[in-house]
């Protein structure tokens, strides 16, 4: 059993009908930027984020995915020297006053760059990408951010590890057992609209369809990359003038899923600008908590823990997921993200 479930892990992820051909991601309310390279120069600060995910603990060839993602504003001058942009002693750059002096930022570019790389069984996706978004004040209060992002997939397949039993380690949907590798282009864009109060943001992924077969031979069965869509929404507000909310939303559209629209509902608590709790639920498929601390203006760290609730609850110890965050060139003294969480 342990080793037919890798394959079926396998044909979950890169089959014609996979239900996401793209990762998981439980702590994407820390970096939407992830989804949607709109969010890219978003921030006062070069903002650099490294995550690493374990995902279905003690099931072999289980997804194991980690990136790094880097951004940075280009021509952003206005300073924000308020209590919304920097901890003043006896201040909450979270409270009333964030709401009361937030105003949009003027107009500016941004440029970042993602490097991800997902492995799930004996299949490996190593994917880069560099990005670019223009963000314009809509009115005194609210932003608009559009970008888009471009690069390369590199797809492989081991089949000099796969095992199906009796010896035999060649995977009957290929012809040998070698190495093989795929590179396809990679394009992404976004739209990204958000004020002190709220965010709406629309992205699409993968969105050139392409047929991929991991060998010479027509009689096998191809897999196919299909677009991915996102649409999130969060609305942030305060319960006291020490703590705020954040309640957000995530559909996701796969055509090529056997559920096409599935959707993770958010909570984020966050006391002051020191520490965050909160929980996710993804739709037929599981529940997480999370936790996170910010340390100084410079540093940042979220950890989440995902029990699933689908068939693969009696084989796995859950999902552990490590978000770690860096505040570079932070001048302005901002001790977490003022513009998404």
């Amino acid at each position: 059993m342990k080793r037919i479930i890798p394959f079926i892990i396998c044909v979950f992820y890169f089959g014609a009908a996979s239900a996401q051909q793209r990762p998981h991601y439980t702590q994407y309310i820390l970096n939407n930027y992830i989804l949607n390279p709109a969010l890219t120069g978003i921030e006062n600060y070069t903002d650099l984020k490294i995550s690493g995910r374990d995902q279905w603990v003690g099931i072999q060839g289980a997804p194991k995915t980690a990136y790094l993602t880097i951004h940075t504003p280009i021509g952003k001058k206005d300073v924000k020297t308020t209590a919304t942009s920097f901890q003043l002693p006896g201040a909450n750059p979270r409270g009333a006053s964030y709401w009361e002096n937030y105003t949009a930022s003027e107009a500016h570019h941004g440029a970042g760059l993602s490097i991800v790389n997902d492995r799930t069984g004996n299949y490996n996706r190593f994917s880069a990408a560099v990005s670019y978004a223009y963000h314009l004040g809509l009115n005194p209060r609210t932003n608009l951010a559009a970008g888009f992002s471009g690069g390369f997939s590199k797809l492989g397949r081991n089949g000099t590890k796969t095992d199906f039993g009796g010896g035999n380690p060649i995977d009957p949907a290929q012809e040998t057992g070698n190495e093989t590798r795929r590179f396809v282009p990679d394009l992404a864009a976004g739209l990204w609209l958000y004020n002190a109060d709220y965010f709406i943001g629309l992205s699409a992924q993968q969105m050139i369809p392409q047929k991929i077969s991991f060998t010479e031979a027509a009689a096998n069965v191809e897999s196919k990359l299909v677009p991915h869509l996102f649409a999130t929404a969060g609305y942030r507000f305060l319960l006291s003038e020490d703590i705020n909310a954040l309640p957000s939303l995530l559909l996701k559209y796969v055509s090529a899923s056997e559920e096409k629209v599935q959707f993770d509902a958010n909570l984020k608590v966050q006391y002051r600008d020191l520490f965050w709790m909160g929980g996710s639920y993804r739709f037929k498929d599981g529940f997480a908590g999370m936790i996170g601390l910010n340390v100084g203006n410079t540093f940042n760290l979220g950890y989440a823990y995902e029990h699933t609730t689908s068939e693969l609850n009696g084989y796995t110890n859950g999902t552990h997921e490590l978000v770690i965050g860096f505040l570079i060139n932070n001048r302005y003294g901002d001790t977490c993200p003022r513009n998404v969480w």
